[in-house]
């Protein structure tokens, strides 16, 4: 019997799921430990060292446009609006998304991180902010090594912090996460958990963050272990949903779920291509206006064989 790595955070959607010792017949289980789980993604891009590994979607479309061998499972670990990740210097002029345009915006960590895309198709689509007229400015490479950025994406700021980028005025703006408050540094749209609401409301287009990627000789060799995987995967994010404790002090994770689950007035998880198209189609089309892919992918192509048609 074969046993398989697959390294994740440890959610509350996984809890379950890492006390399966044996999926199946052939196959069991191990769940190597990561303080950041990013460094088994960044080591998964470009060796692939483990069999299944969680993924940011935006960083697993790029790794396909360079033909890595691994191919995800429609299930999504991280959701999220992306409203809150971008931020503004008050004392740079910047009053509108549309003041952007000709101006330098920091992005947290690499150009190809998903949380960027989707603050990048937020000023797009939602603002008319025309991205090529901005210069991005990444503060680190990319999980994909291959990744040759667009003209107006540049690396000169890599190793530097945002903060300190904002208070000398190399940046007026930035995307993406940053700890901590800022001195004179403001999210740029206020109100932005009801923002996202609003949007989805409107669009229909509700974030996808982190899915699940198998090695492709895997999927070849065990032809039901995409969908193993999803079944077991499906049941162990009901077993969180069963014992969430909605009283109390809730943990950040907890929180979070639950002002998902009440904004959407579904459940936030949704596993499955169907439940989830217009979000990766969004994505997809996202992935290729911001010039990370040379083409559009189409959803399905996206997804191992066998979990096409599972919903969970």
């Amino acid at each position: 019997m074969v046993t398989l790595n697959m390294p994740t955070r440890d959610y509350g959607l996984m809890r379950q799921m890492k006390t399966v010792n044996v999926l199946n017949d052939d196959i069991h289980m191990a769940y190597p430990a990561f303080d950041d789980i990013l460094i088994a993604v960044r080591r998964m891009v470009r060796e692939r060292p483990f069999d299944i590994c969680e993924m940011p979607f935006t960083t697993y479309i790029c790794a396909k446009e360079y033909g890595k061998k691994f191919t995800a499972l429609p299930v999504f670990l991280t959701r999220n609006f992306h409203h809150w990740a971008i931020f503004r210097s008050t004392t740079a002029g910047i009053k509108t998304p549309k003041d952007l345009e000709g101006k330098t915006v920091g992005v947290s960590r690499g150009y190809t991180v998903t949380t960027g895309v989707w603050a990048r198709c937020i000023l797009a689509r939602e603002y008319g902010v025309d991205l090529k007229k901005v210069r991005w400015a990444a503060t680190d490479d990319e999980h994909v090594a291959e990744f040759r950025q667009p003209t107006n994406v540049d690396y000169e700021f890599m190793g530097c912090d945002l903060k300190e980028l904002f208070q000398s005025g190399k940046i007026v703006a930035a995307v993406g996460a940053m700890d901590g408050d800022v001195a004179n540094v403001k999210p740029l749209i206020l109100d932005a958990v009801e923002a996202g609401f609003a949007s989805y409301r409107k669009t229909g287009i509700y974030p996808i963050n982190h899915a699940i990627v198998v090695r492709d000789e895997l999927l070849a060799e065990y032809p039901t272990l995409g969908a193993d995987l999803f079944q077991a995967l499906k049941t162990s994010k009901e077993a969180y949903f069963a014992n969430l404790d909605r009283s109390g002090e809730l943990s950040a994770e907890d929180a979070l779920t639950i002002q998902l689950e009440e904004g959407l007035g579904r459940n936030p998880f949704p596993y499955g291509i169907e439940p989830n198209r217009k979000g990766l189609e969004a994505l997809t089309e996202n992935a290729f206006d911001q010039k990370i892919t040379s083409r559009k992918y189409t959803v399905d192509e996206l997804f191992a064989d066998g979990t096409l048609d599972l919903v969970g």
